[in-house]
């Protein structure tokens, strides 16, 4: 077997020699990048081609050989899987493994594994926020054990096990079995972060809900674990919400819905991932479809954004589908928005103006009231929320302090809000948009939520970050090449320990095109590494050429 594994280091080094010379002739950042890429070599001819990187890896140098009849065991969890949240990932694990091949070799006499022993010591599988992701993963080297085991203290640190020993296992194109090269493996993992997300957008182009399931199963692949759905926007309102039934007549179409039902099979669907569904309402601005269904919603008709503060039934709407959401979005947090919010309507049109003389305000107090308010109605239906950075930055000293400050426009409002002792999600436009079709993969790796937060006490209120997908350009035709694999090099950044982050971006490269490769093989349309944004191919090769 070892001579295999020389055929197979051979044929990559010649690969990656093609890569650097190719990428050279077509200059730019991809010949920078690609002139390194040999320095990490060493860990493509190991065998470690995980992504994300886990926080403790040891391995060595046997090859074992996956029974045809590769088995599940559970025998010592208290975890019961009454759901069948286990037996779900276990079976979509071994379909993944096979990369759709056929798999009819003879399996050895020796160095079989048999299958995976799990041991969950939680009972319950709530999924609560910050609930305990870590696990272990021990592979042996010989017949003496024939079973790899994993331990974790939830079903969700189970699931992300199963994801990395799924990693692991290769298809022999020759004997046409499975095997796990580079055993006995130790690993010990846990996240860095608590809060790894993914924002898309549904109301600048619908998503259908095929899409949302496949998307949601990339994210469990790179071990994201929020999916921040940014439902409506000015331009459409495509959620069936059951208080306000009109509110929906501001979908692009008759067909271009979601039932209240589609949004529970989506969570539900997420959380047997390991994944929460983190519900946005954007307000005041960004709400224009809302009036088509009820128009007493806009200031006026001729100025229709943002939605009228001086009338009580916007704040009816507004606890109405907070109602809704708390009986369908079961995650601790509800975005707010509350960015963008351009006041102009409330200064021309005549009945708000005379609201704001009588309440003493002028737009900037109404709009922090609007805020303000629409937090303590969230807060009524059991939600902590989320606010764009916009609210931090003009009366951050008003905010709730269950607010979570979503920064976006760029650096160093993290710190300044941490230093204010509220919480941050970090999204910095300028690293992590992936609308933003000039942003290579290298600065998602390279963007750090900690920068210039040094104190351990400020560093927890950081709960992590967010690679956001605005979705103007990005419909169902292009939205997984304009995620992947972008979004999983942020992705390893918000999971790895940073002392175990690559500081030279030339040295992940291999691993990153080895982990797009194994997207692609299980049907996701990630991209080119070296293409900006989601570029094609630009010359013929292999897919880790590219």
């Amino acid at each position: 077997m070892q001579s295999g594994r020389y055929i197979c280091f051979l044929t990559s080094f010649q690969i990656y020699l093609s890569v650097v010379t190719d990428c050279w002739n077509m200059g730019g950042v991809c010949a920078a990048i690609l002139v390194g890429i040999l320095l990490g070599f060493s860990l493509l001819a190991n065998g470690l081609n995980l992504w994300p990187m886990p926080a403790s890896v040891s391995y060595g140098s046997s090859t074992l050989y996956l029974s045809r009849n590769f088995r599940l065991r559970t025998d010592g969890s208290k975890y019961s899987d009454g759901s069948g949240i286990l037996n779900d990932a276990f079976l979509k694990m071994v379909d993944v493994i096979g990369d759709a091949h056929v798999i009819d070799g003879i399996v050895p006499s020796s160095g079989v594994l048999d299958g995976l022993h799990v041991q969950i010591l939680s009972e319950d599988d709530e999924l609560n926020f910050g609930a305990d992701e870590t696990y272990k993963l021990s592979i042996p080297a010989s017949n003496k054990e024939t079973y790899a085991q994993v331990e974790a203290q939830t079903i969700y640190g189970a699931l992300h096990a199963l994801e990395t020993f799924s990693q692991l296992c290769y298809f022999n194109f020759t004997s046409k079995i499975i095997e796990l090269h580079s055993a006995p493996w130790r690993i010990i993992d846990q996240p860095r972060f608590p809060y790894r997300g993914l924002m898309i957008d549904t109301s600048r182009h619908y998503q259908p809900l095929s899409v949302i399931k496949k998307i949601i199963d990339s994210m469990a692949y790179v071990k994201l674990n929020v999916l921040h759905w940014h439902i409506v926007d000015r331009e459409s309102f495509p959620l069936e919400i059951p208080s306000y039934p009109n509110l929906w007549n501001g979908a692009y179409s008759y067909s271009e819905r979601y039932t209240i039902a589609d949004a529970r099979e989506i969570v539900q669907y997420a959380q047997r991932r390991g994944i929460n569904v983190l519900a946005e309402i954007d307000v005041p601005g960004h709400a224009v479809s809302w009036g088509l269904g009820y128009n007493s919603l806009w200031p006026s008709f001729d100025c229709q954004e943002p939605l009228d503060v001086s009338n009580e039934f916007t704040f009816q709407v507004l606890d109405g589908i907070l109602s809704d959401f708390s009986k369908v979005f079961k995650f601790k947090f509800v975005h707010l928005g509350g960015d963008e919010v351009n006041t102009t309507c409330w200064k021309t049109t005549p009945h708000i103006k005379k609201w704001l003389r009588k309440k003493r305000m002028n737009e900037s107090d109404a709009y922090e009231y609007f805020v303000l308010r629409a937090q303590k109605i969230a807060s009524s239906h059991g939600y902590e929320f989320i606010n764009w950075e916009e609210t931090f930055n003009d009366f951050g000293k008003q905010l709730s302090p269950k607010t979570v400050v979503h920064n976006w426009l760029g650096r160093g409002v993290a710190e300044k809000v941490v230093g204010a002792g509220l919480r941050c999600i970090v999204s910095n436009q300028d690293k992590w948009y992936l609308d933003h079709l000039d942003a290579t993969w290298v600065g998602f790796y390279m963007n750090e939520p900690l920068v210039n937060i040094t104190k351990p006490e400020q560093q927890k209120l950081v709960l992590g970050g967010e690679v956001c997908m605005w979705g103007e350009t990005a419909d169902a035709s292009d939205i997984e090449q304009t995620i992947w694999p972008r979004a999983a090099a942020a992705a390893e950044r918000l999971w790895t320990p940073i002392s175990k982050l690559a500081t030279d971006p030339k040295i992940v490269a291999p691993r990153l095109a080895h982990f797009r490769c194994l997207l692609n093989r299980r049907g996701v349309a990630a991209a080119p590494l070296f293409a900006p944004g989601r570029g094609t191919p630009t010359f013929t090769g292999s897919c880790i050429q590219q």
